[in-house]
């Protein structure tokens, strides 16, 4: 007996806080999934703006409560703007809608205070569309000793599995997910049990470190297609300085972008700080690469996803480092017929309908928690 398929869409804001990423998806909560439709929603910049001072004035959970005025405000704010296009998407899908992933916009994340604040009132989300909202996803495995990220990697397994079906791909196979941090999931095989079959860390930065240089010291937004990187020259003695300064031996503990800052290059031009940046942040990811495969010398393939995949400087860079492990394929994910953008937002649809069936979104070895862990809150509030 087939298990029934459920209709989700899914709400995904990052790092950047340039937008929303939108997504439709079907599926069991298992191993059925069919991907509808992928929007996105750019921020107007009056939110954007507020967005990006408000975070910045976050350090602290002494500031959620100093500012918690303003912070309510934005939620409010914030959430009307996803109920608007959850309205939009409605109107385009004409079948019912199961349910509203809505991740929300983080704002702070700090698992070893038992915080990770992310900006979205699933209640007052699900009274404006009349859904059933789950929200709120990474509460329940900060409790529960984890670190509230990466989540992604169940839905990275479901697409291993569908990947393998379809391209012959052998296992292990590695998802990058470069946002604005970068983290990996090894699937080690397509047959056992979840909890043994998936690794997942946050690897280091990923968009974020690039994206402050270039809107601090230029009018742009990011370096599209890594073109100013490309067009610069490399610090040498700062890389190797910052590199040495920057110890991270453990893949344990999540990420924030707030755990990196951009100092290092002051007083380089544009051209040349965005060049030692994007080394920097290419050196990371590629040392993260190297700690998921360990010492594996089988051939495994590594499918790139998220905003980062564009940045040709980034992804060449990535693979100069590791130009020495000649088993390590390096491919986009959108080679493999899927849409690099919206993976995430795909993500928070499938986590949406695994959480209303009490089903794990997380595991010891993806977030550090210290059993599966069911995550996210169900709203339902018409």
């Amino acid at each position: 007996m087939k298990n029934k398929i459920y209709t989700a869409i899914g709400l995904m804001s990052g790092t950047s806080m340039d937008g929303v990423d939108v997504s439709v998806i079907r599926s069991d909560g298992f191993n059925e999934f069919i991907n509808v439709l992928d929007e996105y929603f750019e921020y107007n910049e009056s939110l954007h703006q507020k967005l990006i001072e408000l975070r910045n004035l976050i350090s602290s959970d002494n500031d959620l409560e100093l500012y918690s005025s303003r912070l309510n405000k934005l939620e409010r704010e914030m959430t009307i703007f996803h109920s608007e296009i959850v309205d939009k998407i409605s109107l385009k899908y004409e079948d019912e809608i199961d349910f509203v992933g809505f991740h929300g916009q983080t704002i702070f994340h700090s698992p070893e205070k038992k915080i990770s604040k992310q900006l979205g009132d699933g209640k007052l989300m699900s009274q404006l569309v009349k859904k059933k909202v789950i929200y709120d996803f990474r509460r329940e495995d900060i409790l529960n000793t984890g670190q509230g990220a990466p989540l992604t990697p169940i839905f990275h397994n479901l697409l291993s599995n569908n990947i393998n079906e379809k391209y012959k791909t052998k296992f292990p196979i590695c998802f990058l997910n470069i946002g604005g941090i970068s983290n990996i999931t090894k699937i080690i095989q397509k047959d056992g049990s979840l909890e043994e079959n998936i690794e997942a860390f946050d690897s280091g930065p990923g968009n974020c470190m690039i994206d402050d240089w270039v809107r601090k010291n230029s009018k742009k937004k990011f370096d599209e297609n890594g073109s100013i990187a490309k067009s610069g020259k490399i610090d040498q003695l700062i890389l190797n300085q910052v590199i040495d300064n920057f110890n991270r031996e453990d893949y344990d503990k999540s990420l924030d972008i707030k755990d990196f800052d951009i100092s290092f290059a002051r007083g380089l031009s544009l051209e040349d700080g965005c060049a030692t940046i994007t080394n920097f942040t290419a050196y990371l990811i590629a040392k993260g690469i190297k700690h998921a495969i360990g010492s594996d010398h089988e051939p495994i393939q590594i499918l790139v996803c998220g905003g980062g995949r564009k940045n040709n400087f980034l992804i060449k860079t990535i693979k100069d480092y590791l130009f020495d492990k000649k088993n390590i394929n390096l491919d986009l994910v959108d080679d493999y017929n899927l849409h690099g953008d919206f993976i995430e937002s795909q993500a928070f649809g499938y986590l949406a309908i695994r959480s209303f069936l009490d089903l794990p979104i997380s595991y010891p070895k993806t977030t550090g928690c210290k059993k599966p862990t069911v995550g996210g809150r169900l709203a339902k509030n018409f």
